[in-house]
């Protein structure tokens, strides 16, 4: 009978994540005092109840949850990625779902920002948003065609695939960039180093109505991607539909991925990292794998962008600066574990 690892790692994971909440909202460059914490504002009211208050119910919470969701979908991203390819190394983008992402994102500034569509006012800060995540689940669609066109039931096709699919969207952004005009390229090159700017109320409604679900569907394939660690044939001699997994861990990833990329722009490596700092820690079982790889992705983003806003108050620095430096060096630690254990 297996003993359990760190059988309380959750409820450390959640107890880090409500003093980094705190942390989050009390940190800023507008101070807020008890007093705020009591006064639930609304938009009309509150500045005339303090200017503190307003920051803290209007600005800082909300943005606070938006990163804890979006850290969250990034580790859930990361963990089914990994389990699909059974490999440590991938994240969701090695499918092409961010960089179609951002292959949109970029068309939509450069090509048809110059246009004159009639688009009421209400609605023109929906169209970048919505371009990204159509156009990550454009590359879902067409990732799915062409693997199956060329490896017919392969995951190792289904990765190069997206590696193919990676380099054209990234030829398309370079091709963007270069045709963008100085205010083009400045709004491309921010939107690329990512923000949580955007997080209000409305969006993290939004996200629990995708998530919730989400997770209760994802639960349920936690056995099958246990079993599908022991390699396809083995899975498929114990009743597991790989090609169905396959398509549906897929549609999810690049419905999330694409949510989080298309609000928040590219954070790289939080759903590389989530889930290998929670396998090394529980080891591999899905069904503790991925939660606690949302409760790690949420609390290593809310740690990024709590830094990212406080550090040069009061500027701010994109949070896919603070990732790229927290998961560049990670990530070569990674590649050098990984080559000991071949060796």
């Amino acid at each position: 009978m297996s003993v359990q690892r760190h059988p309380h790692a959750q409820r450390w994971l959640l107890l880090a994540l409500f003093v980094v909440c705190a942390i989050a909202a009390q940190s800023g460059a507008v101070s807020v005092s008890g007093s705020d914490w009591l006064a639930v504002a609304d938009s009309e009211s509150a500045v005339r109840v303090s200017g503190g208050s307003y920051v803290l119910w209007q600005i800082r919470l909300p943005r606070t949850a938006f990163s804890v969701l979006i850290g969250a979908t990034l580790g859930l991203t990361g963990a089914l990625t990994q389990g699909l390819f059974r490999n440590p190394l991938a994240d969701p983008g090695l499918l092409g779902v961010s960089a179609g992402a951002a292959c949109a994102a970029a068309l939509t500034i450069v090509v048809f920002s110059g246009t004159n569509f009639p688009i009421p006012p209400a609605w023109r800060v929906w169209l970048l948003p919505a371009a990204a995540f159509i156009g990550a689940l454009a590359v879902c669609l067409l990732l799915d065609l062409v693997a199956r066109w060329i490896m017919p039931g392969s995951i190792a096709g289904l990765l190069l695939t997206g590696v193919a699919l990676n380099a054209l969207a990234a030829a398309v952004i370079g091709l963007c960039t270069y045709l963008a005009s100085d205010e083009q390229l400045r709004s491309l090159s921010f939107w690329t180093l990512g923000s949580l700017a955007a997080g209000n109320w409305m969006l993290v409604g939004s996200l629990m109505i995708l998530l919730v679900p989400a997770y209760w569907q994802v639960r349920r394939w936690a056995s099958a991607l246990n079993a599908l660690a022991l390699g396809e044939a083995a899975a498929a001699h114990v009743g597991v539909d790989i090609k169905g997994l396959r398509r549906r861990v897929i549609v999810w990833v690049a419905v999330l991925a694409g949510f989080a990329v298309a609000w928040c722009g590219m954070i790289g490596f939080v759903g590389l990292i989530a889930p290998h700092l929670v396998r090394t820690w529980v080891g591999a079982d899905q069904r503790r794998l991925l939660p606690l790889s949302m409760l790690t992705g949420a609390l290593l983003l809310l740690l990024a962008d709590t830094l990212a806003r406080t550090l040069a108050i009061p500027a701010e620095i994109p949070v896919g600066i603070f990732t790229a430096l927290l998961g560049g060096p990670f990530f070569l630690l990674l590649l050098r574990g990984t080559q000991r254990r071949l060796e």
